[in-house]
C-alpha cells in the first residue's frame, strides 16, 4: 500500500472513531494511536497531520460543501465512513496544494477509500459528490480567470 494511501486510511479510521464518538474523544490521541498501530515508520507522518489539521480547521465549511453537493442525502443520514471519506476528499479538493495532490488524485483516492471501507454503493456516491464539488471549483476558477483577464 502506497504511503499516502495508507496515510489517508489512517486519517479515515481516526475521523471515523472521532465522529462516531460525537467528537467527544481526543482526535490527536486517536491519530497517534492509529499511526502507531497501522503506520509505524510511515514516510510522511506530516501528511496525516496536515489532513487532520486542515479538516478540523475547516470542518464547518467542508460539511457545508458536502451538504450542498449531496442534495439527495441529508448530512446526518450519510454513513460515518462515507461522510469522512467525503471530508478527506473535499479538504483535498478545496484546501490542499494541488501541485502535491492534483484534483483527480484526490477524487480517485477518496473513491478507493470508499470502495475499501464503505458499502457497496459508496464508491459511486463519493464519485458523484466529489465530481459535483470539482465542477463547482472549475467554474469558480474559470470565472475568476475571466474576471482577471477583463481587468487587464
Amino acid at each position: 500500500m502506497a504511503t499516502r494511501h495508507l496515510a489517508r486510511s489512517i486519517v479515515l479510521q481516526s475521523l471515523y472513531e472521532w465522529d462516531f464518538s460525537g467528537k467527544q474523544t481526543d482526535l490527536v490521541g486517536i491519530v497517534q494511536r492509529n499511526m502507531g498501530e497501522f503506520g509505524p515508520g510511515i514516510d510522511e507522518p506530516e501528511f496525516v497531520w496536515n489532513i487532520i489539521k486542515g479538516i478540523t480547521q475547516h470542518l464547518q465549511e467542508i460539511d457545508g460543501v458536502i451538504t450542498a453537493s449531496a442534495v439527495e442525502w441529508p448530512f446526518d443520514q450519510i454513513t460515518f465512513i462515507d461522510r469522512n471519506v467525503l471530508r478527506i476528499g473535499v479538504y483535498e479538493l478545496m484546501y490542499a496544494n494541488h501541485d502535491e495532490v492534483p484534483y483527480k488524485v484526490a477524487i480517485n483516492e477518496a473513491i478507493e477509500l470508499a470502495k475499501n471501507y464503505g458499502g457497496i454503493n459508496s464508491g459511486r456516491f463519493i464519485n458523484g459528490v466529489l465530481g459535483t464539488v470539482y465542477k463547482q471549483i472549475e467554474q469558480i476558477d474559470k470565472e475568476s480567470g475571466e474576471k482577471e483577464k477583463n481587468e487587464k
